[in-house]
């Protein structure tokens, strides 16, 4: 038993780090070639972002407004007692803060974490980033950038698509079928929702979406000679995103407590 948890850690440790390695590099090639970047690499951006966002578009769509609705159903009688304001409290601090981000994090783990590590591990098999680097085209550049950058610019635009979709269809809800004035939700938004809120749920989901496909990308390129192990990097891949998007969840939340 010891021995596997051993081997269980140090897989992690191995893991983790290829990843931060991965990171590193590629922050480190966006800030030196974000002035100078090639036509193809931002063709290949403009792709990843558009199949990131429009892969997911529809599933936010339905799960964002059944959490406005379901929100706003749970609050109902709070606002008959003369507490409406507390409503728009709630969006902000559930949904803006908290949801939003995790979840359209989980839809993008499903959709497309899995997607780029197997596309990923196909091009290694076959040999085409031996290929690329072998014309004298960076890997870092061509491949790895515009899909982290590409992944985090697009679970940005999902979880700002979320949170209109969300507390739009509450608003909607709660005046059709509940009379709650309106005003009194504004209010309730206005007073909490400042600049803080926006950084945090913004941080998350931007760095949520660089994890998903760094994650995804460090997946991938470790497969081997197998085509067997391309399912099994999709599938280490989701795994691996989740535990590390729950896990800075709740460290960014708490670090943003204080």
């Amino acid at each position: 038993m010891i021995s596997s948890l051993g081997r269980s850690a140090l897989s992690a440790y191995i893991t983790i780090s290829e990843i931060l390695a991965l990171l590193t590099g590629v922050m480190g090639n966006i800030s030196i070639n974000i002035l100078r970047i090639r036509r193809p690499v931002i063709q290949v951006l403009l792709r990843q972002i558009f199949f990131t966002g429009n892969e997911a578009f529809k599933v936010i769509f339905l799960i964002s407004m059944a959490v406005g609705i379901a929100i706003i159903s749970q609050m109902s009688n709070v606002a008959d007692a003369g507490r409406g304001s507390l409503i728009g409290k709630v969006f902000v601090w559930v949904v803006i803060r908290e949801v939003a981000p995790l979840i359209t994090a989980l839809v993008v783990i499903a959709r497309s974490g899995s997607a780029i590590a197997i596309e990923m591990g196909q091009m290694k098999l076959e040999g085409e980033i031996e290929y690329l680097e072998a014309l004298g085209i960076p890997g870092e550049q061509y491949l790895l950038m515009p899909r982290v950058l590409g992944a985090g610019i697009a679970l940005l635009v999902l979880n700002v698509y979320f949170n209109l979709i969300a507390i739009s269809s509450g608003l909607i809800v709660s005046w059709l079928a509940w009379q709650i004035p309106l005003a009194h939700i504004k209010q309730g938004l206005i007073s909490v929702l400042n600049l803080k809120e926006v950084i945090i749920s913004s941080a998350k989901s931007l760095l949520f979406g660089i994890v998903i496909a760094a994650v995804g990308c460090n997946a991938g390129l470790r497969v081997g000679d197998s085509i067997t192990e391309i399912p099994q990097a999709g599938t280490r891949s989701v795994i691996n995103s989740l535990v590390i998007v729950f896990v800075a969840d709740v460290f960014i939340s708490f670090t943003f407590l204080f």
